[in-house]
């Protein structure tokens, strides 16, 4: 029998609390793919998007209805993307969030009754633990060769880590959290149930009971795939950069040997040098980054790409903060039950151009997994060292702190709507001179 693979693009994108311009973000939707795209990379049997800032504060802690139309936006670019590309239908498997980090799935209309189940968990490390940063997983299984008894086992991750120069500890421990807190239930009152009710009549978002709960809670489950994007905000130095620095900032149309090639700031990538260490992203890896930063472009470089100006020819870069690859997708290259014929294959790996939305580029990785399934697990498998071993234990009191957690977004979400969005102060202002007025009358009574 031919050897199968499965073709997956993922995309992060820090949306800076946006709405997208449809148009122009399926217009570059697939731009890290080749010319003859179409040839090269048939149309991926899943799309997995990894949002950031996906919208204001206060409709994105309060979600459901408030944060619809953003999601929906997305729908709408992959619609128009796709089917530029390869006149293909896709549907949306996944649309949940942590917060501000929100995290799709599209399947090909032609597959996506090969996904029989979807598990969800979320994570919040921002201040008070709430979603202003955290994470939002999604772990399915792929049906192999049309038998239920075969399966392939993914896990997409969405992230958006602690900011600035000086807080790459933060950031390690963003890491540590997501470990130890983002934890697969697959219970009856998980948050995955109120948020997606949508999707119940394409999918049964709940895993068969026939396999071990205990050894597919964590992020490193040993039977499957792990896939991590989002704006991980690893800098290029642990301190912000002084007047005399932007002398050193990467320049475009220069050569390798040039010191102001971006190869040269690569060196100093915190994320890069954090994982060789063994101090955070344990067992992930990336592929070769050949790419300038995707981040801190200035206003000026915004409006000219707003203005259609080719912002490759010139790049400017905000002068407070140095410019560094903050957007990333890193994934475990093959679970510990495949063999050397098992390892993810990258097919491109880039950044897209930059969009007038956002101080970002947003980045993509085409990749192909082998369609080596899992069957169903002995107990002896499931008890099997993992090829990347979890650095941290499961915390269990992951549920009540995300609990917690959860009621304080809802609070901030609701003082944030009532006195950041037009909306809300129009609610407020209303509410106000309705009491206002049944006072009067009450006085007058």
């Amino acid at each position: 029998m031919a050897k199968m693979d499965l073709n997956l693009y993922l995309l992060t994108a820090n949306c800076a609390r946006t709405l997208i311009d449809v148009d122009l973000f399926a217009e570059h939707f697939f731009d890290v793919l080749p010319a003859s795209g179409a040839q090269s990379f048939p149309a991926p049997e899943l799309i997995v998007l990894s949002l950031q800032e996906i919208a204001p504060i206060a409709y994105s802690f309060l979600g459901g209805s408030y944060l619809a139309p953003y999601f929906e936006a997305f729908v709408k670019a992959v619609k128009k993307a796709t089917t530029k590309q390869w006149d293909e239908s896709y549907v949306n498997l996944v649309k949940d969030h942590t917060g501000m980090t929100g995290l799709m799935v599209f399947a090909r209309a032609d597959i996506f009754y090969k996904v029989p189940w979807i598990d969800m968990a979320h994570v919040g490390f921002g201040v008070q633990e709430m979603g202003n940063k955290g994470a939002v997983g999604a772990r399915m299984s792929y049906i192999v060769d049309d038998d239920s008894s075969k399966t392939v086992d993914l896990t997409f991750v969405a992230a958006h880590l602690a900011p600035m120069e000086d807080a790459l500890k933060q950031r390690n421990m963003d890491w540590q959290s997501i470990v130890e807190r983002l934890v697969f239930s697959h219970s009856k009152d998980s948050e995955e149930d109120s948020n997606n009710d949508e999707h119940a009549a394409l999918l049964n978002h709940r895993r068969s009971t026939s396999h071990s709960e205990d050894s597919r809670r964590d992020l490193f489950a040993p039977n499957s795939y792990v896939f991590l994007a989002g704006d991980l905000n690893y800098r290029t130095s642990n301190v912000s950069p002084l007047k005399g620095d932007v002398v050193r900032f990467p320049r475009c149309n220069v050569g390798r040997d040039d010191p102001a090639h971006y190869s040269h700031l690569l060196k100093e990538d915190q994320l890069v040098r954090e994982m060789r260490n063994g101090r955070t992203f344990h067992g992930l890896t990336e592929a070769p980054i050949d790419f300038p930063p995707t981040y801190k472009y200035s206003d000026a470089a915004r409006q000219a790409a707003k203005l259609g100006i080719d912002t490759d020819s010139e790049w400017k870069w905000s002068n407070h903060r140095w410019p560094s690859w903050c957007d990333r997708i890193l994934f475990l290259d093959s679970p510990s039950w495949v063999g050397e014929g098992g390892h993810v294959k990258p097919q491109a790996y880039n950044a897209l151009p930059l969009l007038p939305q956002s101080d970002h580029r947003a980045v993509a990785l085409a990749a192909t997994v082998p369609l080596t399934h899992s069957a169903e697990p002995s107990p002896d498998h499931m008890n099997a060292p993992s090829k990347a071993v979890a650095p941290f234990a499961i915390d269990p009191s992951w549920k009540s702190r995300r609990d917690v957690a959860r009621r304080k977004e809802l609070v901030v979400g609701i003082l944030a709507y009532l006195g950041l969005t037009w909306e809300g102060n129009g609610l407020l202002l209303a509410s106000t001179l309705g009491l206002l007025g049944a006072w009067v009358v009450l006085r007058s009574l």
